[in-house]
């Protein structure tokens, strides 16, 4: 077997859509042959259930169809207009199947009690429509595997649905092989109450791939487990010292997810960065359907810590400073400002040149002096000075 892409390349969009395209067109031509075979057997052998099968079959082209059209704007990545990808085509043409499934469903219950209600068909069918059950049957099992082979390899929900479309497909079949033959032997009954039964399984189905979709269209997250499984993975690596906000959610056959991750308030940007980047490639590799991360670094605990909100940025800060700072001998040659927003405050890291440098007790006076201006700008935390 060949590799499969990683989720979230092109490779991988292509390869579904290449994929889910075969098993389309593969079902709709078996479809094709299927509602002719069954609805000129249904008419020659004089079987009333055949026919509506036929026409069952028929309908099915729709979902094939819908297979095709849907897996070919699911494969096209991000773009403007949809810079998360297309992954919702998918999703919401597997809402729609399941819609229908319901839909086909609903039909089938309510003719077998409309002829509950009429007493049954008068018709005795002939054996000919016996070995065309058998045929549909094994055909559309035979599609059920194939399609659900594929789609359990390429990860495709809508693959899926269309797979329970088909084994659904073989037990209306095998309705119609009980019913045939429950008529042949005088007990039409038979086929009534299997058809209700059916009808019942086939709208679960259909309510459960639509109810599926509908939590992903609703930005559901992914499962407990596989959240808790991402935690994990992010506590275990080397600089986080904590995370909270981590949401994830699934878009078609891909899945997101964005998270804060704390780290030590003193490092760079770049280490930040590092660790961020190394967040996102171990949550890749290790949970399979995500294809996208956003990471956002904290410095502190942005849930309980005071906030930063309404804190003048750098170059109004320095304005400030300037202003508070005039009279000092030493403003203007430092080599660079660090500012430290923490607790709602300002911390200052201040970095002289060596020959600045005139001995600790001077040092220390000047940190003092440079805090004592600052205490009419409250906005401004603690400040501290290097030399070198």
């Amino acid at each position: 077997m060949t590799d499969i892409p990683q989720i979230g390349s092109q490779e991988h969009r292509d390869l579904r859509r290449s994929e889910s395209g075969r098993v389309a067109v593969v079902g709709a031509v078996v479809n094709v042959i299927l509602s002719v075979v069954k609805v000129v057997v249904g008419v020659i052998g004089n079987s009333q259930a055949l026919i509506v099968d036929g026409i069952h079959s028929l309908s099915d082209l729709m979902t094939d169809i819908l297979v095709l059209v849907a897996s070919r704007h699911a494969s096209h990545g991000p773009d403007e207009n949809h810079p998360y990808g297309h992954g919702r085509f998918e999703t919401a043409a597997t809402l729609a199947l399941g819609a229908f499934l319901v839909l086909v469903a609903g039909g089938i219950m309510w003719d077998s009690v409309e002829r509950l209600m009429r007493g049954g068909d008068a018709q005795s069918p002939e054996a000919i429509a016996l070995y065309a059950a058998l045929f549909s049957i094994l055909a559309n099992e035979a599609l059920y595997w194939y399609t659900i082979v594929v789609a359990r390899r390429i990860n495709s929900e809508l693959l899926r649905a269309n797979a329970w479309h088909h084994r659904s497909d073989a037990v209306s079949s095998i309705v119609v092989l009980i019913g045939v033959g429950g008529a042949m032997l005088g007990h039409g009954w038979l086929d009534l109450a299997a058809a209700l039964i059916v009808g019942a399984m086939v709208a679960k189905i259909g309510w459960d791939l639509g109810w599926s979709a509908m939590r992903e269209l609703v930005d559901e997250s992914l499962e407990e487990d596989k959240v808790d499984e991402i935690r994990t993975i992010i506590r275990n690596i080397p600089g986080v010292r904590s995370l909270h906000m981590l949401r994830t959610r699934r878009q078609g056959h891909e899945a997101m997810a964005d998270v804060h991750v704390q780290v030590a308030p003193w490092i760079s940007v770049s280490e930040g960065h590092m660790i961020s980047i190394a967040v996102e490639e171990q949550i890749k590799e290790n949970i399979e359907e995500i294809a996208d991360v956003t990471v956002h670094i904290d410095p502190e605990d942005d849930e309980t810590a005071p906030t930063c909100k309404g804190l003048p940025l750098r170059e109004q800060a320095l304005e400030t400073l300037q202003e508070a700072w005039g009279e000092l001998e030493c403003l203007g040659r430092q080599k660079r400002i660090l500012l430290h927003y923490l607790g709602g405050k300002i911390d200052l890291d201040i970095f002289f040149p060596l020959q600045c440098y005139e001995g600790a007790r001077q040092a220390k006076e000047l940190q003092e002096q440079m805090n004592r201006l600052l205490k009419n700008h409250p906005e401004f935390g603690e400040v501290r000075l290097y030399f070198g």
